[in-house]
């Protein structure tokens, strides 16, 4: 256990830092996402919120590289599927929200039954 404090010791946490972690750990949280998704549907799916977490984390993760790093690999890498998640996001939100009227219309609409006394 001594050598896992020793080897914590050099790590200086700053603004940035916390952004790259940040973007780091919401983007594994999309695979969270699409794990419960897929468990719930009973099959595999790719939720909204893959894409919104995906193009979240990527954000986090390229102002991190971009602004502290300057590492243009990790620039290169992160900044790559942004469009891609960007687009998916797009997508799946037009999706959405052309689809919410049509439903509104679909649905019968609730009614309130009372006892008679």
């Amino acid at each position: 256990m001594q050598w896992l404090l020793g080897s914590i010791e050099f790590i200086h946490l700053n603004a940035w830092k916390v952004v790259g972690l940040s973007g780091s750990a919401i983007f594994g949280l999309r695979f969270v996402l699409q794990w419960i998704a897929s468990e719930r549907a009973k099959k595999s799916i790719i939720p909204i919120g893959f894409w919104e977490v995906s193009l979240l984390g990527s954000l986090c993760a390229l102002s991190y590289f971009i602004f502290y790093r300057r590492d243009s690999v990790g620039i290169i890498m992160t900044a790559l599927p942004v469009p891609i998640y960007a687009r998916n996001c797009f997508l799946t939100w037009r999706e959405v929200l052309s689809n919410t009227p049509d439903q509104a219309k679909s649905v019968p609409p609730v009614t309130v039954e009372t006892a008679d006394r």
